[in-house]
This record gives structure tokens, C-alpha cells and sequence, in this order.
């Protein structure tokens, strides 16, 4: 699609990819591929949604990055582009805490909130490839709840040793990691070539996007909400699994299987399709401003640090949340060893997010957390009322001080329950559980 292309590295209309030696500049050509290759093509793989069309936006090849370019690129023809996938963020290496700035910020929000038309636009990223040394929910952009964020599996169903892992991972695709490095995902490359080595969880996330194309194919009215929620509601277990043994699969309070690698599964396009194709949308989302707790505590070695916020979800107010979708800690702290500390929240059901977890790498002493929004999606579907639990607490065997300086609680989700007007086809459908639940508690 050359009309909604357009190169803001060197501010014209033709995104072509600078020419290196070592094809350095690949990157967007392989992503694409995967998402709009045609069928039949003869020359290599072919896209998850093949009809779909590209739109090429040149935006990381220049030697610094401004918010400004950014900025531009997230809100480009946000009419005509439906879906933005973006392969990038901030740098993968354990210790740095980073997101969007202020107008990117907003060009997303705006996106979200007035672009295709005002169903919103849907902007998939990839979670990040910083392996175990490092947390997805340290990356603003990853771990906002206007993005949809994709980890990655080998094709055995197990972590690759790049995938981080974060409680704001919606779900996950296939990519490479398994021994043999032909297992890559094989995609269009530069100069008409083919590769059969594209990587890491920047070949997960345009999957997603081609998944989601389909979606919008099959039912162009779904917002950017209902694309969440038919993720968390199709996405799939199968045999998924963390090959160090460190995050299991547990379920939330409504039924729902999720886990700290993986979200809620990888994604099934057939699934997806045909649940778009029956959908209606979800209610209006309510943003609850919960409670704060913003006296300082301090945070000591060798026991945890838990405070208390009692909600009753702005109940009577015109931002009532009955039904939880993403749940935000917004957090100050600072830490002798910012690595070392680890944060859960645990919501009046009993379900736990690791919303920040240790990173080796990371000894920073001076700059903490700032009004951080540690996001999860783990809680989604979930009954906000109640007391919500933050536990601090330092992960480290040399002795380690900090403060948790304010912590304030912030529920988005629906008043009114999001799936009451659709009939499962299954009663073992995640939709079924979710929706029973919803059912019973109304009961109570």
C-alpha cells in the first residue's frame, strides 16, 4: 500500500531499505513477509493473511531516535493503516527502564481511541528479546494496555532462551530457538531473496498481526478491545511449557489459564476467525482510580514488604468496574540494587502477578522506579472488589534496602459483563467458563 507508506528516517515517500553488506536493514522486509507475502508466491513462505496489504513506515534507521519520529510514525495514516506491528523498543540489555515519551504517548492513545474510524487501531509488539535477564513489564511500550504484546515458542511448545517474561504478555506465536537454526521462520528477504532464519519474538509479533488481519477480515466492526478479548478468549495452553521450570500455568479467578512467559496461550487463527465472525463488541471501559498508598515504607533483606488497597471499584460512580480487563500498579520506589527487587500484586481472588521480576543485570542505586505502570493482564475477566495485596520484597543474598515511596491501584474494565449477548458454541469454550462465571457471581 504506497499511498500510507511513507520513510520518516529521511522524510519522503518511499521506505526503501538502506543497502549494508551484512543486510542489516532486513528486518522490516522479513516482518512484513509474514504478515502480506502473497499465496503461491514461488519464491518464499507465504503471509498469514495474504490478502492483507503493507504499508511500510521507515522510522529506526537514522543515527539517534526522537520522540517526534515516533510519534509520527505511530499515528500515520491511522485511517487507512488498521494494524501497526512493531518489532522494536528499548534496548534488550537487563537494565534499562524505558517507554514511550509524551507524543508517542499520545499519538498511540489517540490511535486507539479515534483511528480506523474510531473502532481503533491495533498495535501489536513484540515483547522484547532480552531473555530471562530481563523483564518485559521495564518496557513502556510492551507494557501498555493500548498494545498488544506477543512473546514467543519453539515449535515443541517450549520458552526460546530470548523470550522474556512479563504479567503483560497477551499471548504468544512460533519463532526459532530450537537446535537446528534452519527451524527460523522462513519469510521474504531483501532483494527478492528468501530466509528461513528470521528470529526472536520480532518474528512473533507480526504472526499476530496477520492473525488479527484475519480477524478484521472476517469482522471488520471489532474495536481494538474486542481483538484483546477474543485473544484472551481463543488463545490456546496446548502444550506450552517454560523449559527452566520457573513459570507454571495457573488460572484466575473466572477459569482462565495463564502464564508468566506465555500470557494466555498461542494464538489459533481459526479460533479467532470464527469467534470475530459471531462477536458483539464489549461494553464501554471504565478507567477505576482504586486507591493510593502514598506514604513511604522501606523495603528490607530477607522479608517482604505488603501493603493493602480495600476497593470497591468506584461502585456508584460512573466509572464502576465489575469486570476486569488490564489491571495497573503505578509505582514509585527506588532500591541500593534496582535488579534485585521483585513486585507481585494479588487481586481479591487470589491471583498473583509477578509485575516486576529480579534483573541480574540491573544495579542501578539511584534513578527506582518513577510512577512506573507495571501492567497485568493476568486478572482479566476478574471481580475487582475487594483487597488487592502489593508484596516488595528483594531477591538478592548481599543485604539490599529501598522504599516503596507510592503505589496507587488503577482497574480498567466494564461495568456491565462483556460477553452476556454471545451464545458459546461449546461448554468447554474458554468463553463458556468465563461466561458461567459471570453468571454465578451475578447469582450471589
Amino acid at each position: 500500500n504506497a499511498e500510507a507508506s511513507y520513510d520518516y528516517s529521511s522524510n519522503d515517500p518511499f521506505p526503501y531499505p538502506r543497502y549494508t553488506d551484512d543486510w542489516f536493514n532486513s528486518h522490516g522486509t522479513r516482518c512484513a513477509g509474514e504478515v502480506a507475502a502473497a499465496r503461491d508466491n514461488g519464491i518464499c513462505g507465504v503471509g498469514v493473511a495474504y490478502d492483507s496489504k503493507i504499508a511500510g513506515i521507515r522510522m529506526l534507521d537514522q543515527p539517534y531516535m526522537t520522540d517526534l519520529i515516533e510519534a509520527n510514525s505511530m499515528g500515520h495514516k491511522p485511517h487507512q493503516i488498521h494494524i501497526y506491528s512493531a518489532s522494536w523498543g528499548p534496548t534488550d540489555d537487563g537494565k534499562t527502564v524505558d517507554g514511550p515519551r509524551n507524543s508517542t504517548m499520545r499519538a498511540i492513545v489517540q490511535g486507539v481511541n479515534e483511528g480506523r474510524n474510531g473502532l481503533g487501531n491495533i498495535y501489536v509488539w513484540a515483547s522484547g528479546d532480552g531473555g530471562e535477564e530481563d523483564d518485559c513489564n521495564c518496557d513502556g511500550y510492551a507494557a501498555s494496555m493500548w498494545t498488544i504484546s506477543i512473546n514467543s515458542a519453539i515449535n515443541d511448545g517450549q520458552n526460546a532462551h530470548y523470550d522474556e517474561s512479563c504479567s503483560s504478555t497477551l499471548a504468544s506465536t512460533f519463532s526459532n530457538g530450537a537446535k537446528d537454526p534452519n527451524t527460523g521462520v522462513a519469510t521474504t528477504d531483501l532483494y527478492g531473496k528468501c530466509t528461513t532464519t528470521h528470529s526472536g519474538t520480532s518474528a512473533a509479533a507480526p504472526e499476530a498481526a496477520g492473525i488479527f488481519a484475519l480477524a478484521l477480515e472476517a469482522n471488520p466492526d471489532l474495536t481494538w478491545r474486542d481483538i484483546q478479548h477474543l485473544t484472551v478468549l481463543t488463545s490456546k495452553r496446548n502444550s506450552l511449557f517454560d523449559a527452566k521450570n520457573r513459570f507454571h500455568w495457573t488460572m484466575n479467578g473466572v477459569g482462565l489459564e495463564f502464564n508468566h512467559l506465555f500470557g494466555f496461550g498461542v494464538l489459533d487463527a481459526g479460533g479467532m476467525v470464527t469467534l470475530a465472525k459471531q462477536w458483539h463488541t464489549v461494553p464501554a471501559r471504565y478507567h477505576c482510580d482504586a486507591g493510593v498508598i502514598d506514604q513511604p515504607h522501606p523495603i528490607y533483606s530477607g522479608r517482604s514488604l505488603f501493603l493493602e488497597i480495600k476497593t470497591d471499584a468506584c461502585k456508584g460512580s460512573n466509572t464502576e468496574v465489575n469486570y476486569l480487563e488490564h489491571v495497573q500498579a503505578v509505582i514509585s520506589a527506588n532500591a541500593s540494587r534496582r535488579g534485585d527487587l521483585e513486585l507481585f500484586v494479588t487481586s481479591p481472588i487470589g491471583t498473583r502477578s509477578m509485575i516486576l521480576s529480579r534483573r541480574a543485570n540491573d544495579d542501578d542505586h539511584r534513578d527506582g522506579f518513577t510512577k512506573w505502570p507495571f501492567m497485568t493482564t493476568h486478572s482479566w475477566g476478574e471481580y475487582p472488589h475487594g483487597v488487592w495485596k502489593l508484596e516488595a520484597r528483594f531477591n538478592s543474598a548481599q543485604p539490599r534496602s529501598g522504599w516503596l515511596i507510592e503505589w496507587s491501584l488503577v482497574l480498567h474494565g466494564t461495568k456491565e459483563a462483556p460477553y452476556r449477548t454471545l451464545s458459546p458454541t461449546s461448554p468447554h469454550s474458554k468463553l463458556a467458563i468465563v461466561k458461567k462465571a459471570h453468571e454465578d457471581k451475578k447469582m450471589q
